[in-house]
């Protein structure tokens, strides 16, 4: 891939917000030698979830993977400010989806495609990441979706 970054944002239609201040006591990324913590981003469009409920009970897959992409904006947006530079993103080495789930519902992984997709689109092989995909019987208010991720950063 030999166009940017915010580029690839721009051609997806997609402008990173601000990144969400936290809502309690923590912080939302941490460095630790060349690797970057994210806390957990919920899908924020314009400051506003863009959907609520359980998937498989008020919340299709289609939905919920336009959810789990949401999610992997804030992340980024997270990275921007911690880093300054999305450029300096080496990889993305792993995100964890939790998916708020109706008891039968058992497509997280299809909702967790709608981050990894975006992530590899945006990122291409640095986008490419380990992954968990875990049904949650809630989420905080009530956001169907919620992904941290550990981000490798060059030196």
């Amino acid at each position: 891939m030999t166009s940017t970054i915010e580029q690839r944002l721009r051609e997806a239609g997609v402008e990173l917000p601000e990144a969400a201040a936290p809502a309690a006591n923590y912080v939302p990324a941490v460095i630790t030698g060349s690797t970057l913590y994210t806390s957990g981003q919920l899908p924020l469009r314009d400051g506003s979830l863009i959907g609520r409920g359980l998937l498989g009970r008020d919340l299709g897959v289609e939905e919920g993977r336009e959810a789990a992409k949401w999610c992997a904006v804030n992340i980024l947006a997270q990275a921007k400010t911690a880093l300054d530079e999305l450029s300096r993103i080496e990889r993305i080495v792993k995100i964890s989806v939790f998916v708020a789930s109706a008891p039968d519902f058992t497509e997280q992984h299809l909702v967790a495609n709608g981050a990894s997709d975006f992530l590899v689109d945006i990122l291409g092989d640095a986008g490419r990441h380990a992954r968990a995909a875990v049904g949650m019987a809630s989420l905080p208010l009530n956001a169907p979706v919620e992904i941290e991720a550990v981000i490798q950063i060059k030196d």
